[in-house]
């Protein structure tokens, strides 16, 4: 008999993106990276927990609350987090998680997780169908990945991609001007497979 691989739980928390909302595969980006590592050199466990309208407060309130529920004895855990689009939404005039609060919510996350000894991945916010969030959305996205950085954390970044690529924007417009459907979500996981495959190797 052979020897048993090591366990890893990982828990996705975010928003809408990170639940593969629009996707009609069900595989969103999350599922598709997870699927590169069946039979590989890891037991690896995953949990998506991504939430629609989930902003980077929503995350910071319920994330070592969910994990706690899901870790496992004799098993490595480790969060992905994503997290800014909702952040960058107006509504009644306001944005509703302002730039500063979304800076300190990452930061709460990822030093906390650091005191639990939790290594953790940070992936930046996708482009919308909207000129004003995407304005936003780029000095966020900068903002977000520098505190990551800064932390230790692993991080990437996938807005300007995106927003260069066609079939991102293509699938974005002829959806709900935010989520795209199975190809942009495998371009998405394309762009953040590196960085996933790095740290999951750390």
């Amino acid at each position: 008999m052979g020897a048993m691989l090591p366990r890893t739980t990982v828990v996705f928390f975010g928003d809408s993106f990170v639940a593969g909302i629009g996707d009609p595969s069900g595989l969103g980006w999350t599922t598709r990276l997870t699927a590169d590592r069946a039979g590989e050199s890891i037991d690896l466990t995953a949990y998506n927990l991504g939430i629609r309208r989930n902003t980077s407060s929503d995350v910071r309130d319920r994330w070592e609350r969910e994990l706690s529920a899901r870790e496992l004895p004799g098993s490595a855990s480790r969060i992905v987090l994503s997290f800014g689009v909702n952040d960058c939404v107006a509504e009644d005039g306001c944005v509703r998680v302002p730039a500063a609060t979304s800076v300190r919510n990452l930061e709460s996350i990822v030093c906390r997780a650091g005191e639990c000894g939790l290594p953790v991945m940070f992936v930046g916010p996708p482009p919308v169908a909207d000129t004003e969030i995407n304005a936003r959305l780029e000095a966020a996205d900068k903002a977000l990945l520098d505190v990551a950085r800064d932390a230790g954390a692993a991080a990437t970044s996938v807005f300007g991609d995106l927003l260069r690529d066609e079939i991102w924007m293509e699938e974005v417009r002829a959806g709900d001007g935010a989520h795209p459907g199975a190809e942009g979500y495998r371009r998405f996981a394309d762009l953040v497979r590196p960085t996933w495959s790095r740290w999951l190797a750390e």
